[in-house]
């Protein structure tokens, strides 16, 4: 029986804002530093590597996953025991990884192959990832988890526009994530109690989303690549939270799925270049802080297998408030930001999201329903 629609997801107050209020920015900062300098203690109480139960059930993808966190938590995942889907642009560089692992994972003992295949996604294309979604869901075979992982800051870099016209943040971290999610439900249903994981990041606690402007083309913000970033990843949490609600209200308890968002903390890449002074300096004097690819998959094994997950995310679903999930480097529940608990906002970023990928605006219903769903990307959808 589906529950009767929340009218908390369509609730709105009437106040229009063109940035965050100077308390909750500095809020914000405060739990980015908080993030970058005390990570270690906050997570000294986890292995490295993250233990993993036997995963001989579980049907993974993980997108972008031949470098960083993508690849280790492939990695792992296969070695646990779960077939895992590589969703990468370069399928040559995820040929050559599968089988670097599959020749250690036997020299160490195992006498079966791990369960890893590759399939080509290209998140600057969202016809790619239609292509993608057709395939993997032509298999009639139930999804269990899908990561998205893949994300990009291109630090100090210009302005850039994807082939379909959107800022490449957007993009990557948000506009292609989305659409992913939405069209491989039917597999994700298939497989009962699955998870939709995003990898997110504290730079969304001083981001801002303009419903209007997701774009930055009308002038009204200057752009540069930590607002694209932040703003991407502040709107990939609001869109999840209308998502896990509207999930709930449509979809009975058996088959629910959970959806969230995480923190892989400060991992080893170059992305500080282009956060302010203050922070490189400290990021540059400090550099034990920040973990290795091992050590930054860790909430995303976690969120995908611990079994108190799904528990967590249905406390929530019932909860007042209308937000997703969100894991934190240490791998425990914890809030997202101020702004990403704006339901109107929130409430606009999903309709805006829904136009911009192409779909129409009851396309979650239709997709729960196994009708057609026409796209602007590629052919109709079923």
């Amino acid at each position: 029986m589906k529950r009767m629609m929340s009218n908390e997801i369509v609730s709105s107050n009437k106040t229009k804002k063109d940035g965050l209020r100077w308390m909750v920015w500095l809020r914000g900062w405060v739990n980015v530093l908080q993030e970058i300098l005390l990570q270690r203690i906050m997570a000294s109480h986890l292995h490295n590597p993250f233990p993993l139960p036997p995963l001989n059930n579980l049907t993974c993808i993980v997108t972008g996953s031949t470098s960083g966190i993508g690849s280790e938590t492939a990695r792992q995942l296969a070695e646990a025991g779960a077939h895992v889907v590589m969703a990468v642009r370069n399928i040559k560089a995820a040929h050559e990884l599968i089988q670097q692992w599959q020749t250690k994972y036997y020299s160490s003992g195992k006498r079966h192959p791990l369960n890893i295949q590759a399939m080509e996604l290209d998140l600057l294309s969202l016809n790619s990832v239609m292509r993608f979604s057709n395939a993997w869901n032509a298999r009639l075979s139930p999804l269990h988890v899908l990561i998205n992982n893949a994300g990009m800051f291109s630090m100090g870099g210009a302005q850039k526009f994807s082939e379909d016209g959107y800022e490449q943040h957007l993009q990557v971290n948000h506009l292609a994530p989305a659409l992913l999610s939405l069209l491989l439900l039917p597999s994700l249903i298939r497989a009962s109690q699955s998870r939709i994981i995003s990898v997110n990041s504290v730079i969304h606690y001083v981001g801002f989303v303009d419903p209007n402007d997701l774009n930055f083309v009308s002038g009204k913000r200057k752009f540069s690549s930590l607002e694209g970033y932040s703003s991407s990843k502040l709107a990939q949490v609001m869109f999840n939270n209308v998502l896990s609600k509207r999930l709930y209200y449509l979809l009975p308890l058996e088959t629910g799925i959970s959806v969230l968002c995480l923190s892989p903390g400060v991992v080893q890449t170059n992305i500080t270049r282009d956060l302010p002074r203050f922070i490189q300096d400290i990021y540059s004097a400090l550099p034990y802080i920040s973990y290795s690819p091992q050590e930054g998959c860790r909430s995303s094994v976690f969120s995908a297998t611990d079994s108190q997950i799904q528990i967590y995310c249905e406390k929530l679903k019932t909860d007042k408030k209308s937000v997703c999930a969100f894991i934190s480097q240490s791998c425990q529940p914890t809030n997202s930001s101020e702004e990403a608990h704006n339901v109107e906002t929130s409430s606009k970023v999903w309709e805006k999201t829904i136009e911009l990928i192409g779909l129409p605006l009851n396309s979650l219903e239709m997709l729960i329903e196994g009708e057609e769903v026409p796209c602007r990307y590629g052919n109709s959808y079923q």
